[in-house]
């Protein structure tokens, strides 16, 4: 499989299989990653993304197929070579009895990076991520947005080429989620690659070049945001609750019934809204990730979690 850039692909999966006993987990999954390029892999709980990504950081052995990082297998990456890899995990495990500066530096020795190297990265870390006025401070003493700011921090201890990570804005509110998202820009202006799981379409709009879209451990489309909703799903859509409009004739119109309302497709809102009655109530947006997930899957990517 190539990464379409005539370089090696930072990650390369082909034909991936994980079974735990009767449980099949991932299902013959394929993609590249191509240096300097933010990928987005979305699904819902249980979709395989998980075990994926523990393939992909030799925390888990493949049951079958092909599965290179950096153009070798993981189980072959000493620590050099993990030194290239930064996780941002989905739960802060930072150490609570150190401080912020603390927690960087600890980090770092695990690599055995030099002192001096640490000693010249942290400052510019805490800086990058806001958090120089909080250096001494103890993990318990961070807000919520402050503890994943540290965490991408000490991911980014060891300068790593590829940075994985796991839903790094969820359960944050909106200032703090569009500050990380900023950082995260600036990594890939860097040229570093990113490989994220989130649950927010707007995150993966935002950031991502590419899309991989997974359930039932297999991958259902990958392309470009645009992409994906261009191949799936029309322009507009309208949506309409329940109970739907008494006269409102919906024959030949592309919908979606999603329990509490229906959503229904066009390029041209107005082939829906002119069938309305004056006084209904409805909303109409652009087409957006969330539509292809439901078109592709029959659910939205929040369900289950």
């Amino acid at each position: 499989m190539s990464s379409g850039t005539g370089t090696v692909p930072v990650i390369e999966v082909e034909a991936l299989e994980k079974r735990y006993g009767d449980v099949h987990a991932v299902r013959g999954v394929s993609f590249a990653i191509a240096p300097g390029t933010c990928v987005g892999l979305l699904g819902p709980n249980g979709a395989g993304k998980t075990t994926t990504m523990r393939m992909i950081l030799a925390l888990a052995e493949p049951t079958s197929g092909r599965l290179r990082l950096f153009g070798k297998p993981p189980r072959a990456l000493g620590r050099a070579m993990r030194e290239r890899v930064g996780l941002v995990p989905q739960e802060d495990n930072l150490d609570p009895d150190l401080s912020v500066r603390q927690n960087l530096e600890v980090y770092g020795s695990y690599f055995g990076i030099e002192a001096r190297l640490i000693a010249e990265r942290v400052p510019r870390l805490l800086e990058f991520m806001q958090l120089s006025e909080r250096s001494d401070a103890k993990v318990m003493q961070l807000s919520g947005g402050m503890k994943r700011r540290l965490v991408i921090a000490r991911a980014l201890i060891s300068n790593p080429e590829l940075v994985i990570l796991d839903e790094p804005t969820t359960g944050l509110d909106p200032q703090a989620r569009v500050l990380i998202w900023r950082r995260l820009l600036d990594l890939k202006r860097e040229g570093k690659t990113l490989l994220l799981t989130t649950h927010y379409m707007d995150e993966a709009q935002r950031l991502c070049d590419r899309i991989i879209i997974i359930d039932g451990g297999k991958v259902l489309d990958e392309g470009a945001p645009q992409e994906l909703i261009g191949r799936h799903v029309r322009a507009h859509v309208v949506e309409i609750p329940k109970p739907l409009p008494a006269g409102f004739v919906a024959d030949g119109l592309e919908r979606n019934d999603i329990g509490d309302a229906v959503l229904f497709y066009a390029n041209d809102p107005a082939e829906i809204t002119r069938r309305l009655p004056p006084d209904a109530n409805y909303l109409r947006r652009d087409a957006n990730l969330e539509d292809v997930f439901l078109r592709l899957t029959g659910h939205s990517l929040r369900q289950g979690g």
